[in-house]
């Protein structure tokens, strides 16, 4: 058919629709990067800028020239990798990390040793009351980590604690836990009591998910609870304890709040207790920012390569055992 003109009908409308299909083509392709532009701008803007930041601080210094009084008397100057060099020959910075080293070595096996104990005692059917009990278990960890320290700190007060009023009634001794030795142990108790309720969760909500054929085949075979757990649940979830490790790992290392809390209570805690509370001290205090940006760059490559190398290996091991 043609138009009163001579012209077909639609002819001219052919390109407004192509044009309008390539639009739709072209806003189709582009909607993906634009639901990721608000997370990348924030990435950027508070993830790597400051990182970015932070590594440029560290490869430079404050020069000063004569008395350091008057205009341009202090000004930055390329140092290299000078501060990275002062670092790693920081005695106070070596030692902040061999203490933290003992403190991961107490916390992350008794928090997740605890972890999956209750998780496997939460999935067990003779268990009543598992909504309160797993809400009871997780509960500490919603309490924020200077609350908790403080909390604890008070109890381990001698002069107004309520433990020590009861072992001085019973004539017990009483051990002061913000001292010496029983200090890691104090500082342990605060992590593993907000922490265990989370990997608890981790742990917990992959049992649930392994599917009910699997124990009943068990049952069947004539499986006890303590084989099935041991045997079936604990493998089973193997990959959400790999993860609640590297979680904690990243935690232990970055341990700041609970010492830096603790610190007015007690002289036994340093400024430089953990590496993270002397670059803060210098930061902040002694006005090193320089020397502190290369701690924490060199804290944070620690903790990427810890990591990252245990994730390797459990991925290692995890092929070899498929492999099999």
């Amino acid at each position: 058919m043609t138009s009163a003109h001579g012209t077909p009908y639609g002819a001219g409308k052919a390109p407004y629709v192509l044009a309008s299909r390539t639009a739709r083509r072209g806003r189709a392709r582009s909607a993906p990067y634009l639901f990721l532009l608000p997370a990348t701008v924030l990435f950027v803007l508070f993830f790597a800028l400051p990182i970015g930041y932070a590594v440029w601080l560290s490869l430079r210094k404050v020069k000063v020239s004569g008395l350091g009084l008057g205009a341009g008397a202090r000004r930055e100057v390329w140092a290299g990798l000078e501060n990275y060099t002062a670092a790693f020959t920081d005695d106070e910075l070596l030692n902040g990390a061999l203490r933290v080293l003992g403190y991961g070595c107490i916390v992350v096996p008794v928090m997740l040793g605890l972890a999956l104990l209750f998780a496997l005692m939460l999935d067990s059917e003779k268990v009543r009351l598992t909504p309160f009990t797993r809400l009871a278990i997780f509960l500490p960890y919603a309490i924020p980590g200077v609350v908790a320290a403080l909390l604890w700190g008070f109890l381990y007060l001698p002069d107004v604690s309520p433990f020590y009023f009861v072992l001085d009634a019973l004539g017990l001794p009483q051990p002061d836990l913000l001292d010496g030795g029983p200090l890691y142990l104090a500082l342990s108790n605060i992590a593993v009591w907000g922490g265990t309720g989370f990997n608890m969760i981790v742990i917990y909500t992959a049992l649930r998910a392994v599917p009910g054929e699997v124990y009943e085949a068990a049952k069947l075979d004539g499986a006890t609870p303590l084989q099935i757990a041991l045997r079936i649940k604990i493998p089973m979830v193997a990959p959400s304890l790999v993860l609640t490790f590297f979680f904690s790992i990243i935690a232990t290392l970055q341990v700041f709040s609970e010492p830096t809390t603790l610190k007015p209570l007690t002289n036994s805690v340093s400024t430089t207790w953990s590496p993270l509370m002397k670059v803060y001290r210098d930061a902040f205090r002694t006005g090193d920012v320089h020397g502190a940006s290369a701690q924490a760059v060199i804290i944070a490559l620690a903790t990427l390569l810890l990591s990252f190398g245990f994730l390797r290996f459990a991925n290692r091991r995890t092929e070899r055992e498929a492999a099999r």
